[in-house]
């Protein structure tokens, strides 16, 4: 299986690819990704000098413009997919329909993967993206069990892909309404989740309150973590307690499941982290080659400990093994 690493920066990309990576997966340095935070992403200078390290190195690089278009302004989001075209990306990652219209029509030669951000989760809707307009691979919801994956990849038309590793998200694979309500900025339109110019932090009474915009996320002790405040895992007071209502800070970590997921006939995995530092990069894309090469050996998959660099230093089957059902 092909092992598709992220790059918030340059210098991460690098990491990626000298840490194993097949593929690379980025974006440029504005509002047509799903990442877009201050310091992070890729200039088209940057991308092009990238695309050809990567290449000099059999790696592969994927542009993300996989947010939805503004309407009645169009041009940063078309001027990306011609950049992508023009800069030799792999392929481009795409959710937005017109978009993959518009890519479909002007720029044949250029390989499309649909986001995760479109939520396809069925053959059916796939295969429409296929026959309409050629995708290649489709990045697989985060809701979906191995056996539902393994039914979804046999009778799929493309190429599909499943995330392995990093945070996860309550809602249908970013469409949170909830960052919109918060912070009046939507990580589907302006690619930023709980953006950091809305964060605050301060001490109260001996305890350390995060807060996104107007709202308090979390109130931690001395003797407690203090996490970024996303609002998803927050914690909140209701009737029964007080805790993580919607989602415990933890990270998905499928090392155990690859040999059901390649049984299940998926083509790539995904690491999750675009936002995330070199040393997170190496330590992760390091021990999923380590996890692909024995199993392409058929070794037993080393599992070593990644949990203190995870979401609340725990991992997690997710969906894919849905012990709750």
């Amino acid at each position: 299986m092909e092992l598709v690493c992220p790059a918030g920066t340059p210098s991460a990309l690098r990491a990626a690819i000298e840490a194993g990576a097949d593929a690379v997966y980025c974006g440029f340095r504005d509002e047509t990704n799903a990442r877009n935070f201050p310091g992070l992403n890729f200039s088209r200078e940057e991308m092009k000098s990238s695309i050809g390290y990567a290449h000099s190195h059999g790696a592969k690089v994927l542009i993300a413009v996989n947010t939805f278009a503004r309407a009645g302004d169009l041009t940063p989001w078309l001027s990306a997919i011609d950049d992508a075209a023009t800069l030799g990306a792999d392929a481009v990652i795409l959710a937005d329909i017109g978009l993959m219209s518009y890519a479909a029509k002007n720029h044949p030669g250029l390989r499309l993967h649909l986001s995760v951000q479109a939520a396809a989760a069925s053959s059916d809707s796939i295969n429409f993206y296929v026959e309409a307009f050629g995708v290649k691979r489709v990045v697989l919801p985060r809701v979906l069990s191995v056996p539902e994956i393994a039914a979804v990849t046999r009778n799929a038309s493309c190429e599909t892909e499943t995330f392995a590793f990093g945070g996860l998200c309550v809602m249908t694979e970013g469409r949170c309404s909830l960052s919109s309500y918060a912070t009046g900025q939507s990580p589907n339109m302006n690619g930023v989740c709980s953006p950091a110019s809305h964060v605050s932090y301060r001490q109260e009474d001996g305890v350390m309150v995060a807060r996104l915009g107007d709202f308090t996320i979390n109130r931690s002790s001395a003797d407690q973590p203090v996490g970024y405040p996303t609002l998803c895992k927050g914690r909140f007071k209701t009737g029964v307690g007080e805790g993580h209502i919607f989602e415990e800070p933890v990270s998905l970590d499928v090392r155990q499941l690859l040999p059901a997921l390649q049984n299940a006939g998926v083509t790539a995995i995904k690491i999750e982290g675009r936002q995330r530092s070199r040393a997170y990069i190496k330590a992760v894309v390091h021990a999923f080659r380590e996890a692909l090469d024995a199993l392409a050996d058929k070794r037993s998959v080393p599992i070593s400990s990644l949990a203190p660099i995870t979401e609340g230093q725990s991992v997690t089957g997710g969906a894919y093994v849905k012990t709750w059902r």
